[in-house]
Order: structure tokens, then sequence, then C-alpha cells
């Protein structure tokens, strides 16, 4: 299995929101993305209200929910994961679905099915801490934090002692599908980071979207992740057979 680590370098990870576009496309679209050469997946389980979502993900999301995704069909659908996929798979969604599955039987279901870890950005670190922290790692379940240009010094040490996975960089205050421009301002966020010499690696995402974007990322950090441009072309007929060109189109 590709291993998430410091040494790791022009990792590629692709976003995609589980029962879009259609109920039973998430294993297929997994399957597909590892063969393009994917390095790690990011499945999202829907939400009624994604704040932090742009138009593109917040749609598919809408349309996953009224297929019918919960993370009982999702868990469901995963039971087959590992059968088809070997690299390394988070759930990325919102903390309150998460709290009505009840947090322990999500872990519990994620060490099942063999998930790696999780991405809950309003998950708030403390409340993690002091009431979480334990059942996740009894399930060995990964929790990933997110760091944005505001992140103090201080926050970010303790996201590093806390984190066991890899550590999520947001290129801005955005929301997803923004387009990544490095300028100045970010060069100096991400080198600020990248001198803090962290112990965990280091992912960007947010506003990465072609070979270009992806290059300028990888240059700070160990890997970068593909969600917004990715979703959109789920909306492509016949997208299962253009993921490999997408893949290309970016890793190179």
């Amino acid at each position: 299995m590709i291993q998430i680590n410091k040494q790791a370098n022009g990792l590629l990870s692709i976003y995609f929101t589980a029962g879009y576009p259609s109920i039973d496309s998430t294993l297929d679209i997994a399957e597909a993305l590892e063969k393009a050469g994917a390095d790690f997946l990011e499945i999202g389980f829907p939400y009624s209200d994604p704040v932090a979502d742009g138009p593109t993900i917040q749609h598919s999301s809408e349309v996953a929910l009224k297929n019918g995704m919960t993370l009982k069909v999702l868990f469901e659908q995963l039971k087959d994961l590992r059968k088809r996929v070997n690299i390394p798979v988070f759930l990325m969604g919102y903390v309150n679905p998460v709290l009505q599955y009840g947090v322990e039987n999500f872990c519990k279901a994620c060490k099942e099915v063999g998930v790696n870890g999780t991405i809950i950005p309003d998950l708030p670190m403390y409340e993690y801490e002091e009431l979480y922290q334990g059942v996740f790692e009894e399930n060995q379940v990964n929790n990933v934090f997110l760091v944005t240009p505001q992140t103090s010094e201080d926050r970010i040490r303790k996201i590093d002692s806390l984190s066991t996975s890899f550590i999520y960089l947001l290129s801005s205050n955005a929301t997803t599908g923004t387009k990544l421009n490095v300028q100045e301002q970010s060069e100096s966020y991400f080198q600020r980071i990248k001198d803090m010499d962290l112990k965990n690696p280091v992912v960007i995402g947010f506003g990465i979207h072609n070979k270009d974007t992806f290059q300028k990322a990888t240059k700070y950090a160990n890997g970068a992740i593909v969600g917004t441009a990715f979703v959109k072309l789920l909306a492509e007929e016949n997208y299962l057979e253009k993921i490999p060109e997408f893949i290309a189109s970016i890793k190179g």
C-alpha cells in the first residue's frame, strides 16, 4: 500500500462524492482512480448544508442525497472496498451525519471496511481531543485536521502532535472550487509551513485543477488534492473511460 509519509512526493489525491452521479458508482470510481494512478482517495459523504463547498460539490451532494446516499448505505457499499482498492481511502464530510450515526459506530464501521481515516472540517480540535480521540485511536482511524493561512503556529504544532496520517493544508479560506493562485502571499504561507518541518506529511487542497497548480502545490507539500475539477468530469457521459486521461493530465 502507498504510504503517505514525509518521504513521499508528488502524491495525488482525488475527492469525489459517494452516490454521485449514481447511487452505486462509488466503488467503480474508486477502482478506476487507483488503476489510473491516483495515490489516495477522499470519498465525501453528502450533507444537506455543505457550507465550505462551492457549487459543483454542493450540487454533487444534493444529487447523492436524492439518490439515497447515507452513511449506512455507504458503509454497506464499502464492505467490498478492500477487494477492489488497495490505496489509502479517507472519508470526508461534516460532523452532523457522523454524530447522527454515532461516533463509535462510525469509527467501528471505518475499521471494518478498511477506511484509513477521516477528514471532518467542522469537528473542533478540542472536541476531538476531549471526546473522541480515544475511540478513533482504538479503531485505528486517523483523523485529519485542516490548516488555513490564518492558523497560528502554536495551533499547527498542536495539530501536528494530534495527527497520525497527514495534515490538510487549505490553500485559502475560500470555498472549494476556487482556482489556486500561487501568488507571493500563498507561496510565503506554503513556505512557512514547509519550514516548520512538521512530523506529518502535508497535502494541499482547494484550487488544484491541472498540471500547473498540482506542480506548484507539490513544490511545497508531499501531495495535493483535486476535488471540484474531478467532480465536474463525473457529470459527463462515459466518465469512467475518461478517468485515465484526467489523472494523466494532472500528474503528467
